[in-house]
């Protein structure tokens, strides 16, 4: 009977201490699960109050972020240009000929030195033996004009011919006159005179064509022994290429820093050392095309080292001007704004809209929204844009 009123006693003992064992580890296991979680919180980067930005003290961007000056300085802010090396067109003459006919002689060749009054080349010409034919018939007409006029002449002292009979011979010579002077005037233009060539030549079907300028032949389109029939393209081209251009193209957002007297260089791909340059000329009419405004600047080329056709960066000078510069990596690009942040306090910082201005290297001009001798952002300021 005893027997069985222990059994139960012992099974409620034992239960009583299990139960104390187990709420004892799981207050173990709350508070070790407490003081994990108290270690394991990650430090807040940014803390916001109104528009400073705060960075606490355990911070990890405390160790990323570089804070600077912005200073005033003295700013010649140069940009660059495409360009291109041209010809002087006032030293550039395309040749054609007056005539069409056979080229019977070439006397100067590609590439060859010329004077100004060479004889580049030789046509044979039926139209210039025509041409030549009428002014020896002028002339012919003239002289008989003149000898019946001075017949009339003295007739008419004589009393002996009719008042009329003068009159016509008068008209008739002043007619003779006025058609030599025309026969005479169209063979100049086609590069002879009465009856010969301007090469001297007696045979009146060979035309012989001179160069206008000294320089050198450039372009040659025909050979010996071939016909020319197209009197409106040129046969050669003779260029004097002492001065060349180097000319610019300037887009409308430049035209105000562009002006005729103002400093440049000029960079060739073949040569590179930049060459110092003035702008000469700033085209009155913008291209049609291209919508960009022509900026020439002269170069002496006796040397012969620029070659029309060569591309060309030219770099343009602007008058220097007090300014602020911060590194590229201070403005931080915020939909269609640039923001820069500023530091109003140790670790605190403000958000600034900036205007930019020239970019000069890796730093840019700041025309508004910057003070100098406020602190900026110059490090991993991206990390401050939300």
């Amino acid at each position: 009977m005893e027997q069985r009123h222990s059994l139960p006693r012992r099974l409620a003992l034992t239960l009583a201490v299990f139960t104390t064992i187990g709420l004892t580890c799981w207050s173990m296991l709350g508070r070790h699960a407490v003081g994990s979680g108290s270690a394991g919180e990650t430090p807040v980067a940014v803390r916001h109050e109104g528009e400073r930005l705060i960075v606490p003290e355990k911070s990890p961007l405390r160790r990323s972020l570089a804070v600077a000056t912005a200073a005033q300085e003295t700013i010649a802010a140069p940009f660059g240009l495409p360009a291109m090396v041209e010809a002087d067109p006032a030293r550039l003459v395309k040749v054609l000929t007056p005539l069409t006919g056979r080229i019977v002689r070439l006397n100067k060749q590609l590439g060859e030195e010329v004077r100004a009054g060479d004889v580049l080349f030789t046509i044979d010409s039926a139209d210039l033996a025509q041409a030549v034919n009428d002014a020896n018939k002028a002339q012919a007409l003239l002289t008989l004009a003149k000898s019946n006029l001075e017949r009339q002449h003295k007739l008419d002292s004589s009393e002996i011919t009719a008042k009329r009979d003068l009159e016509q011979a008068q008209s008739d010579y002043e007619q003779a006159v006025s058609e030599s002077a025309r026969a005479k005037t169209h063979l100049a233009q086609l590069g002879a005179k009465g009856g010969a060539t301007a090469g001297g030549s007696a045979e009146g079907h060979l035309l012989a064509v001179h160069s206008p300028i000294s320089g050198h032949v450039v372009d040659l389109t025909a050979a010996t022994g071939g016909y020319w029939n197209d009197t409106t393209a040129p046969l050669m081209t003779v260029a004097d290429l002492s001065h060349v251009f180097v000319t610019a193209s300037a887009q409308e957002k430049d035209l105000a820093r562009i002006h005729a007297g103002q400093r440049a260089t000029v960079t060739l791909d073949a040569y590179p050392e930049p060459l110092p340059a003035t702008v000469r000329y700033v085209s009155e009419m913008f291209d049609p095309d291209t919508r960009t405004v022509k900026v020439r600047m002269v170069f002496d080329n006796r040397a012969g080292r620029l070659k029309p056709g060569m591309f060309a960066q030219a770099t343009f000078f602007q008058p220097a001007h007090p300014g602020i510069l911060v590194p590229m990596t201070a403005v931080i690009q915020s939909g269609f704004y640039n923001r820069a942040f500023v530091e109003v306090a140790p670790w605190q910082f403000e958000a600034r809209v900036v205007k930019l201005g020239t970019r000069i290297g890796d730093r840019v001009e700041v025309l508004s929204g910057l003070k100098s001798g406020e602190r900026v952002v110059v490090r991993d300021g991206v990390l401050l844009n939300d």
